[in-house]
């Protein structure tokens, strides 16, 4: 029996975000958001489904606790709905919004679960997005208030704070591609966006700073994905080189160098307008952060596009490679891979791995059982990858679940199911899936053990 070890204080959790489980979205005067609106305009999700409902978490949170403590989770990442705490935005706060969240890290303190708090997962006010959302510097400047506010008031322990989730998706699938909330299809507003959501990055980065809240580390979550070309060629080489300067290094050149990166500032600017850049926007995006939080589901695989301005290039899906419900390869040497890198390219700074799952097409059986065994070989990959990066020198100090629990997974509604625990939707009934009695067993001997090594 081969045996892969963590080191001692690893962070084992799960991670879930406001709009996909909690529910109730005018209770206690929280505002409207851009997925409310988003998901009740006819054609923009699966089946028509919304997140008025969702898991019932604003209302049920007691329970979801003390199946994260029946799990062993050590700590939890949630996120925060900014129209709880402010409805229009901006304004007057809401307490009752803020009392919610405070209720729900004392719930977890009482389990010994550590809160990782992420201010923003994609839930912008919809009054916000009226006058430009993140497409208007203006926005970078609310967040920045209700970053602050939070900050000061949220009088609580928190173990790790995250400024932004995948502020990639935030600007190109809700400004670009039109999938995501706002549902535009501007790709010159999308990269405004992308910027000012790395300026309230920075922003709040340096509120934070002034605000004294000892031994409480913060960071930002950026979704990367390894880029890998699809052949040899000089074109395909190439194109990896580009799909990688825009789905990796557009964030993490910005946050870690205070540049963007030179080749695609060169690409984008012969198509579109990059005037809005100051210089001096760059020593805030590059505020230090105290660790980095990734997510990571599968890498890219790229065969050359068009031209040699084509940043996106052609995806390439291997017929002989498994893949989940979402249509992702697994690939768990990606995240090797992308550990590596991330650290020697942009280290030392602690590691989380804030995001990494699979959804499959899971039944509920009439005992109450979920075998899911598809995710645990999932997790199994990836953990073991993820081991083999320690041993290499990476730091990293965590690794979060996607996701807790089965909910409203954006543009595709109720379809997909992600979640470690199975939500029974009609009866808000939870049932623990097969794999979460695994990742029990994972968390509880701090790794793996493989019969006959890996």
């Amino acid at each position: 029996m081969a045996k892969y070890i963590f080191p001692e204080g690893f962070l084992w959790g799960a991670a879930t975000a406001a709009y996909q489980i909690e529910g109730s979205p005018s209770t206690d005067d929280r505002g409207e958001s851009i997925w409310d609106r988003f998901s009740h305009t006819p054609g923009n999700t699966w089946n028509e489904e919304n997140g008025d409902t969702a898991c019932e978490h604003y209302s049920l949170y007691r329970e979801d606790v003390k199946r994260m403590a029946e799990l062993g989770l050590n700590a939890y990442r949630f996120s925060i709905s900014w129209p709880r705490i402010f409805p229009a935005g901006k304004g007057k706060p809401n307490l009752k919004g803020l009392d919610f969240y405070r209720r729900l890290i004392e719930e977890l303190h009482k389990y010994r679960i550590k809160p990782a708090v992420t201010l923003y997962h994609w839930d912008l006010p919809q009054a916000l997005q009226e006058q430009g959302g993140w497409g208007s510097l203006d926005t970078a400047k609310y967040f920045n208030q209700y970053a602050a506010f939070i900050f000061e008031n949220l009088d609580l322990p928190v173990d790790r704070w995250i400024t932004l989730n995948e502020p990639w998706v935030s600007a190109f699938f809700g400004y670009a591609m039109g999938v995501h909330a706002p549902g535009l299809n501007d790709f010159n507003t999308a990269l405004r966006a992308a910027h000012n959501l790395l300026l309230g990055h920075g922003m709040a980065i340096r509120s934070f700073r002034d605000v004294n809240r000892e031994n409480e580390p913060i960071g930002i979550t950026l979704n990367l994905n390894p880029v890998q070309p699809f052949s040899d060629s000089k074109a395909d080489l190439a194109q990896a080189v580009r799909t990688d300067g825009f789905m990796n290094r557009w964030f993490l050149d910005p946050v870690f160098r205070g540049a963007y990166p030179q080749d695609m500032v060169e690409i984008f600017s012969r198509s579109y307008d990059l005037s809005f850049i100051e210089e001096e926007d760059l020593t805030i995006t590059a505020e230090p952060i105290d660790f980095l939080g990734i997510n990571n589901y599968t890498r890219i695989l790229v065969k050359a596009g068009s031209s040699e301005d084509d940043f996106m290039g052609n995806p390439y899906n291997p017929p002989e490679a498994e893949y989940t419900e979402m249509g992702w390869e697994v690939y768990p040497r990606g995240i090797f891979d992308l550990l590596v890198r991330v650290h020697r390219d942009y280290g030392p700074l602690p590691l989380y791995i804030t995001e990494n799952g699979a959804a499959y097409d899971d039944k509920l059986q009439n005992d109450g059982r979920v075998d899911d065994s598809d995710r645990i070989n999932y997790l199994h990959g990836y953990f073991l990858e993820a081991w083999k990066a320690l041993q290499e020198g990476v730091p990293l100090a965590g690794y979060f679940v996607w996701t807790l629990m089965d909910n409203f997974e954006w543009s595709f509604g109720y379809s997909k199911r992600f979640g470690l625990i199975y939500i029974d939707y009609p009866t808000q009934k939870r049932y623990l899936k097969d794999s979460a009695y695994w990742y029990r067993d994972v968390i509880s001997r701090n790794g793996l053990e493989v019969k006959g090594g890996s």
